[in-house]
């Protein structure tokens, strides 16, 4: 049978058993505001692969040495990133603000999964089947490294409850920035890969990391805007381009390395002082 809310005037569809019993089904699955702009980090973790795939792998297999073509869809793919990271961060801010369906933190995930683990990964997978001092097979284990880290970060950030305005490990999105900032740096191989490695340890460390909330959130999307101006002007070979570019990844790849050094120094000054005021405690308790 059919019911009318009288204060919303939308249709309830209602099961009846057999003895007369009703029992409302679960609410229509319609998408919030908060689920489309999850959607669309999905979308462009997908088309960051798509042009890593047909901008520089293809290219390369064919034997097209178009130095041009490979650096616009590399920074196509990593701006595409940076747009999915956006979506990422705006989603949580539209779903506390207005409200997200039952399926949001399920999509949240399962789009994360696409544009900062598959994305990234497969960014390095690729490098190693082009770069000039790369090793294919050694690339291709990195990438599933890095793979494996966001999916047991997701995992157990759905599992683990940690206290509010605190990640436990480096957030997906800011350690796949991290590895394509150390990609495009052009390391040499050794360093470039236990760097990635390095970085994928991090995402399942149990290191501190604040949320993105409030100033810190407006200087994560203005160092994102700021990230997708450099990429542009590398992209179309303007003036510095390159070196606007080398000095975006090395200050991506400075902050990754510094926030576990503050975190850890906080963790060890909280212990001293846990431990001094408990010393303090059993001094007080004697005659």
């Amino acid at each position: 049978m059919t019911v009318v809310d009288p204060d919303t005037q939308a249709t309830n569809w209602v099961d009846e058993d057999e003895d007369g019993d009703t029992e409302e089904m679960p609410l229509s699955l319609r998408l919030s505001i908060a689920d489309t702009l999850t959607l669309g980090n999905a979308t462009c973790g997908f088309m960051a692969v798509y042009f890593t795939t047909t901008g520089i792998l293809i290219p390369d297999l064919q034997g097209s040495q178009e130095t041009g073509m490979a650096r616009h869809s590399a920074a196509t793919a990593v701006i595409l990133m940076l747009l999915a990271a956006i979506f990422d961060l705006c989603d949580g801010l539209v779903a506390r603000k207005l409200r997200s369906s039952p399926m949001g933190a399920e999509l949240d995930n399962l789009s994360d999964l696409i544009s900062f683990g598959l994305a990234p990964a497969y960014f390095v997978l690729v490098y190693g089947m082009v770069g000039d001092d790369a090793h294919q097979k050694v690339s291709a284990v990195a990438a599933i490294v890095v793979l494996l880290a966001v999916v047991l970060r997701l995992a157990r950030f759905s599992c683990v409850t940690m206290k509010d305005g605190m990640f436990q490990g480096m957030p997906s999105p800011f350690g796949a920035l991290t590895v394509v900032s150390i990609v495009l740096l052009e390391l040499p191989f050794i360093p470039t890969l236990l760097a990635i490695i390095g970085t994928a340890w991090l995402m399942v460390s149990r290191v501190e990391y604040p949320k993105p909330r409030g100033v810190l959130a407006v200087a994560m999307l203005s160092w994102i805007v700021a990230a997708m101006g450099m990429l542009a002007a590398w992209a179309f070979d303007a003036p510095g381009g390159q070196v606007m570019l080398q000095m975006g990844c090395a200050l991506q790849i400075v902050m990754a390395a510094t926030i576990p050094l503050f975190a850890t120094a906080r963790r060890v000054n909280t212990f001293r002082d846990n431990r001094r005021e408990s010393r303090e405690a059993r001094a007080a308790q004697v005659p």
